[in-house]
């Protein structure tokens, strides 16, 4: 995958604070060493030393041999002493080595001159990132969600109250992050504004990002206007939004048909649920509108593919945003 020069940068920028952050540990943990064993501080002075004797010593020739020897066998002393001491305190072998997240390239991103996986990994958690900075949302929890929203009063004779069926929800919702993986169904959330629909996908995106997974989590508005933008701003430089779209783990779409309707926009939403429904990569899509209003805005074939390939999962209620500004209002007047 392409990526542009920002990203690539970027990139390089979190491998060097790994470095540097690696470094700085490394002198925490000689610091607390030197400070408990005066020993182990002199052990490491004398190692380093040997070792430049060593080097001197096999520019001299032949005749340097038996200096060479003596110097190995102080220098193999010294390390065992230096191991006995570690072992003392309860430190590693490896305690005054660097510790490093990726010990193929030893956080270099770079084995032999080629890229290491570490890299490209970081690439791509970098491009999610970046496309997730569209969004000014952040994360949510499923602890966070708050039941007592929803009326208990059932909306019809014989059928569940809010309450009900929201529980079901959630509880659904919760077991989808929890067995969250790459075979994962799509799904549809819809329902009208404030009933929790972008809280809970917020929440499925924190666990699987928490899981390990490349999420990306857009508004329908802001990822089609970035790619109208690249797609006819005529710069070789932009990013391919649509291919990093395409291949993460787990897409988030929230408030489609709340966007602006053009022929670009309805083709992109079919293309993208098209390609990610061939590709088995799972979508979730939330939207305020329902199934006819949805007709209504985009193409035949897009609606089909949203009904024959996403799971519908409906939210109900009274809107919780307006519940919580009259509650804030309340609160306010009674304080005078």
């Amino acid at each position: 995958m392409g990526y542009t020069r920002e990203v690539y940068q970027e990139a390089e920028e979190k491998m060097e604070r790994r470095r540097i952050y690696n470094e700085q540990q490394l002198e925490k943990r000689r610091n607390l060493l030197f400070q408990r064993s005066p020993r182990a501080e002199q052990i490491t002075y004398e190692l380093a030393h040997t070792s430049i004797l060593a080097a001197r010593a096999v520019f001299e020739g032949a005749e340097a041999k038996t200096e060479i020897a003596k110097l190995k066998l102080q220098n193999q002393s010294l390390q065992k002493e230096l191991k006995e001491i570690l072992s003392k305190f309860g430190f590693p072998d490896n305690y005054l080595e660097e510790w490093h997240k990726c010990e193929k390239c030893g956080d270099t991103g770079n084995i032999d001159g080629k890229m290491c996986t570490c890299m490209k990994t970081l690439l791509r958690e970098t491009a999610y990132e970046r496309l997730n900075r569209i969004s000014p949302l952040s994360l949510s929890d499923f602890d966070d969600f708050s039941l007592d929203y929803y009326s208990k009063i059932p909306v019809a004779e014989g059928r569940p109250s809010p309450y009900e069926m929201m529980s079901r929800v959630l509880a659904f919702c919760r077991k989808y992050a929890y067995d969250f993986s790459v075979a994962s169904h799509s799904m549809i959330f819809q329902g009208g504004p404030g009933l929790g629909k972008t809280h809970l996908s917020l929440a499925i995106a924190k666990n699987a990002i928490d899981k390990g997974y490349g999420v990306i989590y857009v508004s329908a508005p802001a990822i089609l206007s970035k790619l109208e933008n690249e797609r006819f701003s005529g710069k070789s430089n932009t990013e391919n939004t649509e291919q990093i779209i395409m291949e993460c783990d787990l897409l988030i779409i929230d408030d489609l048909g709340t966007e602006f309707t053009t022929k670009f926009s309805v083709s992109a939403i079919y293309n993208i649920i098209n390609s990610r429904t061939i590709a088995s990569k799972p979508t979730i899509i939330s939207t305020n509108l329902s199934i006819a209003e949805l007709q209504e805005k985009y193409s035949i074939r897009t609606i089909s593919r949203i009904i024959g390939m996403l799971d519908r999962v409906e939210f109900v209620g009274s809107d919780i945003r307006q519940q919580k500004r009259r509650e804030r209002k309340t609160v306010r007047n009674y304080n005078g």
